[in-house]
């Protein structure tokens, strides 16, 4: 779900937790086999991993991880089923994360086989050529210019061009009180990778550039309404470190920015996409990446299933879920009539429908059958704590809708080990 990981530390030698029953109430629907009456040694199937609380708590690797992923390979390391890792993590190259996965679970991981929140940035190729401001932190200008984007500025940048801007801190407070005369280019669209470090100069420039329709610096314009395209990546509220309980993520920034911009304009603050767990732009670029592994490996058996494994209810567990229900609602229908109409639907966006058409040159439609979620017990989820539907607070996205139908797993395990275990189970899966 998280962040860049520095070294790892080696792997504790704590038990696995014994195997548990799916909370009563937890499970809205039974479990579904493939219907194989035989062994199958060839995989209809393929597995979406969260990273942070399933496979990490922070730094620490979870013990089950690596029993886990053994089962996963040949002896030569090649993968047996396809795997692809969706992690809200946004601040490192997808390379940086294959190798520090590589390093954590004791088999060769490759950049193609993981998904970071900002990976479905590469299909909106409308903005690449354009100014584009990004947040967040790690190597943005690298993280941003790797997916395609050609003149990205930094909040960092934007302040050292504009230092009369950022004042809420008196000692980062210019001594010389001059305006800049350092030219700057329209900044056309914004994108959040994730948190950034100082919030409130990431959210006062970027207040700014919404407020000056890209020209930060000028006085704010009172007819500024619709603001620049915002670009969003990793909604999550919270995630889990080594910390007892969870901590501030993305989500929590985002919370700030919209309302603070709502309570100086009086206008909701509006995303041009949203990606990321629970979007469903980032499922459906997830089964593309499945099934390109499928194909690579000559694999001819379709793959039917998706089994989404994570740790939080409010992102893995829903996401999967909202997906799954998108394939059975198309389910044999064109292209056309897959996708949403405007504001229809649980978790529909505004944009959905004008994305999609602009994936259609990149992205096949979704070909998978169902997605079944696989909540596990070692992250953001405690089985010691209340069921979804005694919440009172819901801490998904604003844009996404409260439904307690999504917020119920289709399976509850201890640990990723469980669930590798499962899976093979329900699928009568028995790997050469």
């Amino acid at each position: 779900m998280r962040r860049a990981l520095p070294p790892l530390r080696a792997l504790p030698g704590a038990a696995r937790p014994p195997r548990l029953p799916a909370p009563r109430g937890m499970c809205g629907r039974p479990a579904e086999r493939s219907g194989h009456s035989a062994l199958s040694v060839l995989p209809s199937f393929g597995f979406l991993f969260d990273i942070d609380g399933v496979l990490v708590r922070g730094r620490t690797p979870i013990p089950a991880a690596r029993t886990a992923f053994q089962k996963l390979v040949n002896p030569q390391g090649q993968f047996l089923v396809p795997v692809v890792f969706v992690t809200n993590a946004g601040n490192c190259l997808r390379q940086d994360k294959a190798e520090q996965l590589s390093h954590l679970l004791g088999v060769p991981i490759s950049q193609d086989q993981v998904m970071m929140s900002h990976s479905p940035l590469r299909m909106f190729k409308r903005y690449h050529e354009k100014c584009v401001l990004v947040s967040g932190q790690g190597p943005l200008l690298d993280i941003a210019q790797d997916l395609g984007f050609c003149q990205p500025i930094t909040i960092d940048t934007l302040r050292e061009k504009r230092p009369l801007l950022d004042a809420v801190d008196h000692d980062r407070r210019p001594k010389v009180l001059s305006p800049s005369a350092v030219e700057l280019p329209k900044i056309e669209a914004v994108v959040l990778f994730g948190e950034p470090v100082r919030w409130e100069t990431s959210l006062q420039l970027i207040i700014d550039v919404l407020l000056t329709r890209g020209y930060p610096g000028n006085p704010y314009e009172q007819e500024s309404y619709p603001h620049i395209p915002v670009l969003a990546c990793n909604m999550d509220l919270m995630w889990v470190a080594e910390a007892q309980s969870p901590r501030f993520g993305h989500g929590t920034f985002m919370v700030c920015l919209e309302n603070i911009y709502k309570k100086i304009t009086g206008k909701e603050l509006k995303y041009e996409a949203l990606m990321g767990k629970p979007s469903r732009l980032t499922y459906q670029y997830a089964e593309h990446l499945i099934r390109a592994q499928a194909l690579q490996r000559s694999w001819e058996q379709p793959i039917h299933t998706l089994y989404a494994v994570g740790d939080n209810l409010m992102t893995d567990v829903y996401g999967a879920n909202l997906y799954d229900r998108y394939l059975r609602e198309s389910c044999g229908l064109g292209l056309q009539a897959r996708l949403p109409a405007r504001g229809r639907g649980p978790a529909t966006l505004p944009q959905d429908l004008e994305v999609a058409l602009g994936w259609q040159k990149e992205l096949a439609a979704a070909a998978a059958a169902r997605c079944r979620s696989v909540l596990v017990c070692t992250g953001v989820y405690s089985p010691d704590g209340a069921a979804p539907a005694a919440r009172s607070a819901f801490h998904g996205h604003r844009d996404f809708s409260c439904d307690p139908a999504l917020l119920r797993p289709h399976h509850v395990v201890p640990d990723v080990d469980a669930a590798v275990d499962l899976v093979f189970q329900l699928e009568n899966f028995a790997p050469r």
